[in-house]
């Protein structure tokens, strides 16, 4: 099955499809719609430029937030706003007190939107209840938010997991049944955590043998690997076909406990997010494949979602927000869901370097030169 064609899963109720709506709306804010002047919905009178956008995301260790993430969000609010409006950033370093704490300072200093990449998402509802009672809409950014939240920006992470568990499965073939696969899960207190799971159990329940399955604090690298530990311990590294590692920091780990324990011939490990250390993994056969989630899409649609719903323009907002997803405390959020790509060494160049994500050059450093040339990727 193409990894590129979406299985909705049963909490989304599409409109249209997702790459309908992002198209959609890129080509609404390509034509000026966000900055237009005519109609009423886009009247002079409902248009500010002076906004400021509160930007909260969760970590420092997914390379992706800060080196994409956040200048592709400010970039994006200053455009929209003829460079007058502003992004307050802060990072919770993976605490999620800390994140309270900068959240309720978002409020007092009563910023007009927020974007929030939640460290915990249960945890973060009474502070969402707290904007709401400001007057100062919400919007989740890539993990779903409890609480009366706005909207949601995000890809369709129960396809993410089903992207990765297809992988494996392919990638064993015709021994899949009899192979031992170690499932290396992200943070419980993440809610994409559940539908990575979910989506990968579909393709892995029935095809292969689940030996260990672990969840990871925090997503830590150091967790992973000492889960890794025990499954070698417990399974035997020789017996390890594969491993669904649910993120690139976790996979880079795994990998690294696996040749710590003698591992010269590795399993086939997944990942997510694309960070440059795995896309130069996979181009080494270190790695077998990786998530690429368009940042640039997600980024930019949150930026202008942000933008449209504190200029009031209902319409522009509507055309971005064209599918609908539920949380445990909010069914029919709002929300925009980009789709998503499995990366191998078979398409790097069409996507991650395509999409002006990576250089060639940044890829191809002297340790991975030679692999570079067997896949044709040259600078």
């Amino acid at each position: 099955m193409n990894p590129r064609t979406p299985h909705a899963p049963t909490s989304v109720r599409r409109r249209v499809t997702v790459l309908a709506a992002a198209l959609s709306a890129l080509s609404l804010t390509g034509c000026g719609v966000l900055g237009a002047t005519g109609g009423a919905d886009a009247g002079p009178e409902s248009r500010s430029y002076d906004i400021t956008v509160g930007l909260l995301l969760p970590d420092t260790d997914t390379a992706r937030f800060e080196k994409f993430d956040l200048p592709l969000i400010k970039q994006r609010v200053s455009s929209l706003t003829d460079r007058q409006g502003r992004v307050v950033y802060a990072n919770a370093g993976g605490s999620r007190t800390r994140q309270s704490e900068q959240f309720r300072q978002l409020v007092a200093d009563r910023v007009d939107v927020i974007l929030v990449n939640a460290v915990d998402s249960e945890a973060i509802a009474p502070d969402v209840r707290r904007a709401k009672e400001a007057d100062i809409p919400v919007i989740a950014y890539d993990r779903l938010a409890e609480g009366p939240i706005d909207a949601y920006v995000s890809h369709d992470n129960e396809l993410v997991g089903q992207v990765q568990g297809r992988a494996l499965v392919n990638a064993l073939g015709d021994d899949a049944e009899k192979s031992k696969v170690v499932m290396m899960n992200g943070a419980p207190a993440d809610p994409n955590t559940a539908l990575f799971k979910k989506g990968a159990l579909g393709e892995l329940d029935g095809k292969v043998d689940i030996a260990r399955s672990y969840d990871t604090e925090k997503w830590l690298p150091e967790v992973a690997a000492e889960n890794m530990r025990k499954a070698i311990d417990e399974v035997g590294a020789g017996n390890v076909a594969a491993v669904y590692s649910a993120n690139d920091g976790m996979a880079g780990a795994v990998i690294e406990t696996l040749q710590d324990a003698g591992v010269t011939d590795l399993p086939p490990v997944t990942g997510q997010d694309a960070d440059l250390a795995a896309v130069r993994r996979v181009v080494a056969g270190t790695q077998y494949m990786t998530v690429y989630k368009p940042f640039l899409q997600e980024a930019t649609g949150a930026a202008e979602m942000a933008v449209a719903k504190v200029q009031d323009r209902s319409i522009q907002f509507d055309a971005l927000a064209r599918d609908r997803v539920d949380s445990s405390t909010r069914k029919d959020i709002p929300a925009m869901l980009v789709p998503v790509t499995a990366l191998t060494r078979e398409n790097v160049e069409d996507t991650v370097v395509g999409d002006g994500v990576y250089s060639v050059r940044e890829i191809c450093t002297k340790p991975y030169a030679a692999a570079c040339a067997e896949i044709g990727l040259t600078p």
